[in-house]
């Protein structure tokens, strides 16, 4: 096993390069190159203290990667002993690529592949009869789980203290990003009311969108009484169509319980939702970064999972309080 370095002083450590963001959608973490068709997410941690602060403690050496020969066991048929090796391939790289992005401060992405990583070399120990290996293993695993702790309450006190970022970039034509995906973590059941600004709440395909957004709200399983709206008027010949059909959302929601408040706004520009439980979400294009469908009878025109996207950022925080409009 190697020895680890030394601790240095934050400014003698060597400054990793930050690893590459590939302009792919739906990339899982612990895959350095990612797939074609993945999301490129980054958690950017809010304070530079708190990043010192965990930075202070080194993180855990990677383990070298297996020898793909291994040596064989009476105890083991030839079938497990392969199937063991691979496991040990696969946990010693997923733990490399966890240092890889907590050296390059990427804590959300790293604590996700520390603990696949530690899921994996569970198994290797579970399986091998090798006593000095078992002992070396439990020894590392030991090490990423404590990382991993403090990875996990570094996040928290992100979280409470409102600096908490984690950044989605959908690409062009991605698919996978309809509303129940992109919001589901965050709608948990203490959320009873949501605001939602956009000032394109106003062309047809605009006015289902948000209908579409109501309905995710309404299925739960957060616990909605409220939804405030504030968008900008349609000053063309849609006026007409465009309170219509906000109205016909309002006396739908009320249906189920939901009170639905519009408000209009000739300046409004940015926008957001947020949730009464913190979070925060801000889309570059708002709900509208879904492309048109091919046609009304086209895969993708029902289930928003299947529709192809225009490319934009989704950035989530997490606040104490939610501001009111």
């Amino acid at each position: 096993m190697p020895t680890p370095a030394p601790h240095l002083p934050e400014a003698c450590m060597p400054q990793a390069r930050p690893a590459r963001r590939d302009r792919h959608v739906g990339a899982h973490p612990c895959v350095s190159r990612p797939h074609s068709g993945a999301a490129a997410l980054q958690f950017r941690a809010g304070g530079r203290t708190a990043v010192r602060h965990l930075r202070s403690v080194s993180p855990p050496v990677p383990l070298p990667s297996p020898s793909r020969s291994v040596s064989s066991s009476p105890s083991m048929s030839r079938a497990g002993n392969s199937n063991t090796a691979a496991l040990e391939r696969a946990g010693a790289e997923t733990v490399k690529r966890a240092v890889q992005l907590d050296v390059a401060s990427r804590f959300q992405e790293s604590l996700v592949c520390y603990q696949e990583g530690i899921d994996l070399l569970l198994q290797v120990v579970k399986a091998t009869t090798d006593e000095a290996k078992k002992r070396r293993y439990r020894q590392k695993i030991s090490e990423y789980m404590t990382r991993a702790e403090d990875i996990k309450k570094h996040i928290e006190k992100e979280k409470q203290d409102g600096k908490y970022h984690k950044q989605i970039r959908i690409e062009e034509n991605a698919t996978g990003f309809g509303y129940e995906k992109l919001f589901h973590e965050y709608l948990t059941e203490i959320v009873s009311e949501v605001w939602v600004e956009d000032p394109y709440i106003r062309q047809v395909h605009q006015l289902y969108n948000f209908l579409r957004f109501c309905e995710m709200l309404v299925k739960g399983p957060c616990k909605v009484r409220t939804i405030h709206l504030l968008t900008s008027y349609d000053k063309g010949g849609g006026s007409s169509q465009q309170m219509a059909a906000l109205e016909e959302i309002k006396q739908s929601l009320s249906n189920y319980g939901v009170t639905l408040n519009i408000d209009f706004s000739s300046s409004i520009h940015d926008r957001e939702i947020r949730f009464n439980n913190g979070w925060m979400i801000k889309i570059g294009r708002g709900l509208d970064y879904f492309k048109k469908p091919q046609g009304h009878f086209s895969i993708g025109y029902c289930d928003f999972d299947l529709r192809p996207c225009h490319e934009t950022t989704v950035d989530v925080f997490h606040t104490k309080h939610t501001k009111q409009m």
